[in-house]
């Protein structure tokens, strides 16, 4: 076939994690590696504008548009699920919020006999390609990759909405990436000088100058190549074209959450009597692939204020845009540095919850979904969502084209804990919104309604109202040798086949207390750290399957 080449690493996805193992892995100009992206380059103004979020989702030229099957916990409702169809993946389009979790997330990941996945392994990580407005220090680094700053734009309501917070018991906290997220706070960002800083412009544009470093874009992979129990290769498509290229080390899967277990259904690793009824070879029966799918739930309450500026109102307004393009053009502030979420709270549902079980995305406009015009009124919305919920769905191929959407189920709502969950953040929602802070601007909720009292009542009104808030993870996930549904082990090497890893937020065993984004770059940077460990001690081997 044309174009056949051979490197010492391909890593497939270049998205969170990929563009920080494209990084790591061609520092050493001795490593010739390959970076594989399906979508196209970031070269549109609306990946770089904060706001931009707002264009990007829901447009096939940056979102793969994929969607969930009917969603039986959310009354058959069909949701809309984007993931990033371009360099950057998910940090191009996403919230940009900064957000580790919490520390006994990843020190239950080491309970689980996840060695060196606990908070003390992982803190030091994070710190490491850290540039924080703050300065280094005990929580964060200074002078690294990922720059993180403090937002550009307050708003009275929200401001309101702290003091209301507080007045219900939250306390105010000043950074919710200390180990404890709990309190209420405005987000830290991950922005430089007012414009969004994805992974491709922290990690992978400083190295693309490297000749030991090439990047195709629109190379839609198609499956791995084996040799026996070793992954030696990848085929892929690239502008009408089958293209192979080999690989003398390791392939390196980070494809996301979504797409990486599709790829590796596609290659014939998965369940075996699944990956038959599609007509594909099984090269590894490995029941986990696909499995676990864990997200949060976000549940968006909104409510109508009367005496108080919203965006609503200014996007409506021809000589506020202007105004707000201005103060963009000029001082790279205002609306259009704003992240979909500007202020953050972190609480119980209940206190039989050791640590904050509880998220808030309070922004300060109001919409039916991603992609809608906000509201022609004034409004506020108060998102909240389950952080560890016990739903579990899958991610499965529909057939063995890799031109099909996999088929994703979440699940939603599919325990009895996960709807008293949101039975009771809803009715702290409204605890919160009651109390005097807010009460000047005469809140009304507008949905999912004031007129829903009753636990089932109120339960229904989730159902209505529930959408993803972006994190799915876990559907690769890491596990000890004697986990039946593992698909990597604690050193992120794919189960029963030697010379390939997973490296993204698939391998979570359990989704983090918080926005996922920075925890997959910690994953990334900690994988490409094992992969080059193990290099340099001749250990790859081929691991024995769960």
């Amino acid at each position: 076939m044309p174009g056949d080449t051979t490197f010492d690493y391909v890593i497939i996805g270049a998205g969170s994690a990929g563009c920080v193992l494209a990084n790591r892995l061609s520092k050493d100009p001795r490593n010739s590696v390959c970076l594989l992206e399906a979508g196209g380059k970031d070269n549109w103004i609306w990946f770089h504008i904060p706001v931009g979020y707002l264009f990007a989702i829901g447009n096939p030229r940056s979102d793969w548009m994929f969607k969930t099957e009917s969603e039986p916990g959310l009354n058959g409702r069909v949701l809309n699920y984007p993931r990033g169809k371009v360099l950057g993946g998910c940090s191009a389009i996403n919230a940009m919020i900064y957000m580790r979790g919490q520390k006994e997330d990843y020190d239950n990941w080491r309970q689980m006999g996840l060695e060196g996945w606990g908070w003390d392994d992982v803190k030091p990580i994070f710190r490491c390609h850290l540039d924080h407005y703050l300065g280094a220090g005990e929580h964060h680094g200074a002078g690294g990759e990922w720059r993180v700053e403090e937002p550009r734009v307050r708003w009275a309501i929200l401001d309101s909405f702290i003091e209301a917070a507080v007045e219900a018991g939250i306390p105010r906290v000043d950074d919710f990436n200390t180990g404890s997220n709990e309190g209420i706070s405005y987000f830290h960002v991950n922005q430089k000088n007012g414009r969004r800083w994805s992974s491709a412009r922290g990690f992978l544009k400083p190295a693309l100058s490297r000749p030991n470093l090439k990047v195709e874009t629109h190379a839609h992979v198609t499956r791995i190549l084996f040799e026996g129990r070793r992954a030696v290769g990848v085929e892929f498509m690239q502008n009408g074209t089958l293209r192979r290229i080999h690989v003398r080390q390791e392939i390196v899967l980070s494809a996301g959450a979504v797409a990486s277990p599709q790829i590796l259904q596609l290659s014939g690793i998965g369940n075996g009597a699944h990956l038959q009824e599609h007509g594909i070879e099984v090269v590894h029966h490995l029941p986990g692939v696909g499995e676990n799918l864990q997200d949060h739930l976000q549940l968006r309450p909104i409510y109508r204020v009367e005496g108080v500026r919203t965006l609503n109102e200014d996007y409506r307004s021809l000589i506020k845009k202007g105004h707000m393009a201005l103060e963009y053009a000029l001082f790279r502030r205002g609306p259009l540095t704003m992240a979909p979420s500007q202020l953050g709270a972190f609480t119980r549902s209940s206190p039989e919850y050791a640590t904050p079980n509880l998220q808030f995305h309070i922004q300060p406009l109001s919409l039916d979904k991603f992609g809608d015009e906000p509201h022609p009124f004034p409004a506020f919305t108060a998102s909240v969502c389950n952080l560890r919920p016990t739903s579990r769905g899958t991610i499965r191929i529909r057939s063995g084209s890799p031109q099909d959407a996999p088929s994703i189920r979440s699940n939603y709502l599919s325990t009895v804990e996960d709807q008293q969950v949101a039975v009771d953040a809803l009715r702290i929602v409204r605890r919160v919104v009651s109390m005097p802070a807010l009460q000047k601007y005469h809140p009304q909720e507008y949905k999912p309604g004031a007129h829903l009292t009753s636990d089932e009542d109120i339960l229904n009104g989730a159902r209505e109202t529930g959408t993803t808030i972006f994190h799915p993870v876990g559907t690769a996930k890491m596990g000890v040798e004697n986990d039946p549904m593992a698909v990597t082990d604690a050193r992120l090497r794919v189960r029963g086949i030697a010379g390939f890893r997973v490296i993204d937020a698939s391998v979570m065993p359990a989704i983090t207390s918080g926005n996922t984004n920075s925890p997959t770059l910690m994953i990334a940077e900690k994988g490409a750290a094992m992969i080059l460990e193990d290099r340099a001690s001749n250990a790859v081997p081929v691991l024995k399957s769960a």
